[in-house]
């Protein structure tokens, strides 16, 4: 417990070192702050959710800078198992060997998934499970006990036919945390999670960012460039008026507002042509807003009145 009183998020990007990291700075409201302190007290998971490009991927990342640890990623697919997450047997590899007459221990095709090594790790580390929710029902539930004893065990190991080396390599049967990683869970709320996964952990969800932390985040990313302050402002309130369109597949998000607002202050964009008066697809270089052709067509289409009310 007094290891995670030592440790302070504070959101404001910045290492110990007082570095930005490389994606820029990731800028937490406090409520989120707050949170992120609690899961770290508590040693509980911290389940996040929020609306496509609200940064719930960047928060783990932005935890280990901060706080200067390692971060571990675990990227969950359809067909990922709980199991996948702390370790995998090559049982085709070994076959293949066998079959070569190559004689090797267990051990040789062992690989640790994230979780395994965060459980390993002999220090503090961040670890992020994101998109769970894509994967099956039961995959959640079947994180719970090594998410609840901070243990796991190789059930394939045999403990009394390990080797001197194979124990000096750090090999063993049962493995438990020294320390609780920070665990960082993000869900696109694809499908509900079990009631029983949910109760171990905390849980916060990121709304997108209001017009003034919008225009921070943006001013914050883009440091090496002398932004006016006007255009940022304005190109965030047509962003709102983009998105208030709806019906997207993908809504234009905070990293796409950075872009556009870069582009424009690179070709000297004034600050009347992005003016409220100015229609949607009239904004110079809306285009790059978007990353799907449909969405493109449905903002052109909302301007011209054609879909409107529908």
């Amino acid at each position: 417990m007094s290891e995670g009183k030592a440790l302070k998020f504070r959101g404001d990007g910045k290492s110990p070192q007082g570095k930005v990291g490389p994606r820029g700075a990731y800028l937490a409201d406090p409520a989120l702050v707050d949170v992120v302190n609690m899961a770290v007290t508590l040693g509980r998971p911290l389940l996040v959710k929020g609306p496509p490009g609200c940064g719930k991927t960047r928060l783990a990342g932005a935890i280990a800078h901060e706080l200067g640890l390692p971060l571990l990623e675990w990227y969950v697919k359809s067909t990922s198992q709980a199991v996948d997450g702390l370790y995998t047997i090559d049982v085709l590899r070994r076959l293949q060997d066998v079959q070569l007459g190559e004689r090797f221990p267990l051990t040789h095709y062992i690989k640790f998934g994230a979780l395994g090594n965060a459980l390993r790790a002999p220090s503090r580390c961040v670890l992020l499970i994101d998109e769970i929710d894509k994967a099956s029902m039961d995959f959640p539930n079947d994180l719970l006990r090594e998410l609840d004893e901070k243990r796991f065990t190789i059930e394939e190991l045999d403990e009394d036919r390990l080797t001197k080396r194979e124990r000096a390599a750090g090999f063993r049967k049962t493995y438990e945390a020294k320390t609780m990683p920070i665990v960082v869970i993000t869900s696109n709320d694809e499908k509900e999670l079990p009631d029983a996964f949910l109760r171990r952990c905390l849980f916060y969800y990121i709304e997108f960012p209001e017009p003034k932390q919008l225009v921070a985040i943006v001013k914050e990313n883009s440091r090496g460039l002398k932004l006016a302050a006007s255009l940022v402002r304005r190109a965030a309130e047509r962003l709102r008026d983009i998105r208030a369109v709806g019906g997207f597949r993908k809504e234009p998000a905070t990293s796409e507002l950075i872009d556009w607002v870069q582009v424009l202050h690179h070709w000297g964009i004034d600050l009347d042509e992005i003016g409220k008066d100015v229609p949607l697809d009239g904004l110079p270089h809306w285009d790059i807003l978007f990353k799907h052709r449909q969405d493109q067509q449905r903002l052109a289409r909302h301007a011209r009145g054609s879909d409107r009310g529908a």
